[in-house]
């Protein structure tokens, strides 16, 4: 919603990775081999300092593995916005084809954080990303990238805060705008991928 791109909103599906292939490129970066729980577990057992930081982020105790569930579940988007009337939530379990018809508000001018919660089931992940693609009238307008982060397993949801950003205000800046966003990794997978709307109105109730 910053910088207004002309660009068809039907993209080649490999469009987000080789434009995180161009970031990871400036960077200079390249993510380290992938090991597994029981790998990172056993390495360095004589590491005072690297036990602390792997308990940190591995938790207490053997983790419960479920063969069938995926290692990352995105569970829920939150719109926080201390003046919204209540809470604008998105169930990312449910029916992803029926949230890609409903529309979230935000009223112009207010600021707010995207808040993601996820869980991390049974092996460390490396590099979280959330990437949002904005829309309008089928152009491009916007697109950001936030690092989230790397995570170990645990029965509890994580969740990831963005910093403050302020919907736009105005006239021409009122409107309905589509959002493609993706929770990603190092390793390029691509554990969530969901459609939805924004409409920015000149109050909350109208």
């Amino acid at each position: 919603m910053r910088k207004e791109i002309t660009m068809t909103e039907k993209e080649p599906e490999t469009h987000l990775e080789q434009e995180e292939d161009e970031l990871d490129g400036k960077l200079n970066y390249k993510p380290p081999p992938q090991k597994s729980l029981k790998e990172l577990q056993e390495m360095d057992k004589d590491d005072e300092s690297l036990a602390k930081y792997k308990k940190t982020l591995l938790g207490d105790g053997p983790v419960v593995e479920d063969p069938t569930a995926p290692n990352v579940i995105v569970t829920r988007l939150t719109l926080v916005c201390n003046t919204a009337p209540g809470p604008i939530t998105m169930d990312l379990t449910g029916d992803l084809e029926a949230l890609k018809k409903e529309n979230f508000v935000l009223k112009e001018g207010t600021e707010y954080r995207v808040k993601i919660n996820f869980k991390v089931n049974k092996d460390i992940v490396s590099g979280l990303k959330y990437v949002q693609h904005t829309y309008r009238t089928g152009a491009k307008v916007d697109k950001a990238m936030f690092m989230v982060g790397s995570y170990g397993p645990r029965a509890d949801e994580y969740e990831f805060l963005t910093p403050i950003e302020e919907a736009p205000k105005g006239l021409l800046a009122r409107g309905t705008y589509h959002n493609k966003s993706f929770f990603t990794d190092d390793d390029k997978h691509n554990h969530l991928t969901w459609e939805w709307n924004l409409s920015i109105k000149k109050e909350w109730t109208e």
